[in-house]
């Protein structure tokens, strides 16, 4: 990516770089996280990113290493601070030890997965909300709602889904390999879903799927740590809706 950039010919102020620190760096501490950041830094060839997220709320580590991000906002090598995959109490936790609000929740939204109360909590408290599996991983792109959608809009699965993150003002996330792919899932701002199809859409959430999620959470904030596999210090009753 650094190589990339350098050989881009586009000026760095117009390239926004967001990257992330793990499981494994956020246990470890502030040593760590400074020494991974750095690395990030070189590797990249700049001086700071533009946004810098803390990937998991590591039970126990995770307020800890957000205060470290902060500390490196100020010293210039971080622009914004966000999360990723934080649940409300997680960002609770961390007002409560007297940190900023995020600037940024990285969360899996679409409309299977459409956490209705959570994206309410954030959008509160002024943090941006970014979409990540937009479109799903490609697993619903035989969904007959999404392709009677697409057939009236003249559209295709992906950009239905796609539309739907953007009417919701969410930061829209799509991800593919392929650049016919890449050049199609930005195709979303030359047509608008009704009010009435955002409303079918939101519908698509089950509860089997908010209870996957649930489990998926608990599984992933100790992944990669000392405690993976254990339920050691990880919360049991969060908004999942």
């Amino acid at each position: 990516v650094g190589k990339a950039i350098q050989g881009s010919g586009v000026g760095r102020e117009e390239l926004f770089i967001c990257s992330k620190v793990w499981t494994t760096t956020i246990e470890k501490g502030e040593d760590a996280i400074r020494a991974r950041l750095d690395k990030t830094l070189a590797d990249l060839g700049t001086d700071y990113v533009d946004l810098y997220l803390v990937h998991w709320p590591v039970p126990n580590h995770h307020v800890d290493a957000y205060k470290t991000l902060e500390k490196l906002q100020s010293e210039g090598k971080i622009r914004n601070v966000g999360v990723s995959n934080y649940a409300v109490e997680d960002c609770q936790e961390l007002l409560d030890a007297g940190c900023s609000p995020p600037a940024v929740n990285q969360i899996e939204i679409n409309p299977f997965l459409y956490r209705k109360q959570t994206i309410e909590y954030f959008q509160g408290q002024g943090v941006v909300l970014q979409s990540y599996r937009s479109l799903r991983d490609g697993k619903a792109m035989d969904h007959p709602t999404l392709v009677e959608m697409g057939k009236a809009h003249h559209k295709s699965p992906a950009q239905i889904l796609g539309r739907w993150c953007v009417q919701h003002g969410f930061v829209y996330m799509p991800k593919s390999v392929k650049m016919e792919r890449m050049v199609e899932n930005g195709e979303v701002f030359d047509f608008e879903l009704s009010g009435e199809e955002m409303a079918e859409l939101d519908g698509l959430t089950t509860p089997e799927t908010l209870t996957a999620f649930e489990g998926l959470y608990r599984k992933c904030v100790n992944r990669d740590t000392t405690k993976d596999g254990t339920m050691d210090g990880v919360k049991m009753d969060i908004t999942i809706g």
